[in-house]
């Protein structure tokens, strides 16, 4: 939806006696939300988590926001950064949406991030940690549900640590989330006096590790950190059990790495230590009940992806709620969803000022194909921020 500025408007005013507004200006009509996630790719059961998850929330109140009709414009963005400019300009410029939500690849959700900055375009991020996103491209317009890369990773940092390792290898894909995740597990385990022997990486999404493998078998660190997610994170987990690296060095990971993958990973994912935002064992009343709730619409079990969805929803109607269902009105907007406590079946979370959950880090185990909640790794946990200006 093309916003009048107040400067426009002014001059419209003074050549016109009046002016019709559009109606979702006016808090009629439907709200558009331009879904942009993968669909097909290595990505894609996540993407249909996230939808899922926010489709869920919606239902439960009826099918509207603060009385406005939810419409949705869908595009496979595919993992895909080279297309993601054309692909958020679609749906911006050609449907005319009023809110962007998307997307999981981090690549992808800076060129998101990018337009919606630049046209002013409200977007609300459901999964992608890509630390610029509440950083140095953070906008009054951009929102995030989920997490940013650093935060796992520093959770991890600090827990392996603790377990007395001091030398570490770190592998992942070589694109922002990997670094960014490796980031922050440098800066928690480096702090508390561990080493990084060696950063090793692969291009996005090759899954050929065995050259890798062979080199964390020479280099005997005391333990392993990964970050990978989707198919690339099945593959992964297999392989390292193949080699018999799993029985000598212990695996340690952001909780992509077992993820809604755990059935395809069998039990090479048993006992594997993660931290996430969220588990499979909370056992919270909130949690029980959008478990529920989830397995009887999808005749699924929720993840985390469906539970950033479902967020994303809640952070949604916040913001329509105080602007009163007005989408155009982005001060009331932006500081509804600020100040708003998000009920979220991980525990209730508010944001930061850069607009990043402040949130509880669990430490994680595989057991039963489940990620089982143990601990927490990093209370109240929020995001430096670093580069952000707002």
């Amino acid at each position: 939806m093309k916003i009048r500025t107040l400067a426009l408007a002014a001059c419209a005013a003074a050549a016109m006696t009046a002016i019709a507004l559009p109606a979702a200006a006016q808090g009629n009509g439907k709200i558009k939300v331009g879904l942009m996630l993968p669909y097909t790719g290595t990505f894609a059961a996540l993407g249909t988590a996230i939808e899922n998850g926010f489709r869920l929330y919606i239902a439960e109140q009826g099918g509207k926001l603060a009385g406005r009709e939810i419409e949705f414009v869908k595009v496979d963005d595919e993992s895909n950064p080279a297309k993601a400019t054309d692909n958020v300009n679609k749906l911006v410029k050609r449907d005319n949406v009023d809110v962007l939500v998307g997307t999981v690849h981090s690549g992808v959700a800076m060129a998101m991030a990018k337009v919606a900055k630049d046209t002013g375009t409200l977007l609300i991020v459901p999964n992608a940690g890509a630390d610029a996103v509440t950083g140095a491209m953070c906008s009054p317009n951009i929102f995030r549900s989920s997490f940013s890369n650093w935060q796992p990773g520093y959770a991890m940092g600090e827990v392996m640590a603790k377990k007395g390792h001091k030398t570490a290898v770190t592998i992942t894909w070589k694109y922002a989330a990997g670094d960014e995740s490796v980031g922050g597990f440098k800066d928690a385990f480096q702090k508390a006096g561990g080493k990084v022997v060696k950063e090793l990486s692969l291009p996005f999404p090759n899954v050929e590790f065995q050259a890798l493998l062979t080199e964390i078998a020479a280099l005997k660190p005391d333990a392993v950190y990964t970050f990978f997610a989707g198919g690339g994170a099945v593959k992964f987990v297999k392989d390292y059990a193949a080699a018999g690296l799993k029985k000598s060095i212990p695996l340690y990971g952001a909780g992509f790495l077992t993820d809604g993958t755990l059935n395809a990973q069998g039990a090479d994912a048993d006992g594997l230590l993660t931290t996430l935002h969220y588990g499979d064992s909370l056992g919270t009343p909130r949690d029980n009940a959008f478990r529920l709730a989830y397995a009887k619409a999808y005749k699924l079990q929720p993840d985390v992806y469906a539970v950033q969805g479902y967020d994303a929803a809640q952070m949604l109607a916040a913001g329509l709620g105080a602007a009163k269902g007005n989408v155009s009105n982005k001060a009331a907007f932006t500081e509804g969803i600020r100040k708003a406590r998000i009920d979220s079946p991980r525990g209730a979370f508010m944001l930061s000022k850069s607009h990043n959950p402040v949130q509880d880090i669990y430490l994680r185990q595989v057991g039963d194909k489940e990620n089982k909640v143990i601990g927490v790794a990093s209370k109240a946990l929020a995001d430096p921020a670093r580069g952000c200006r707002m």
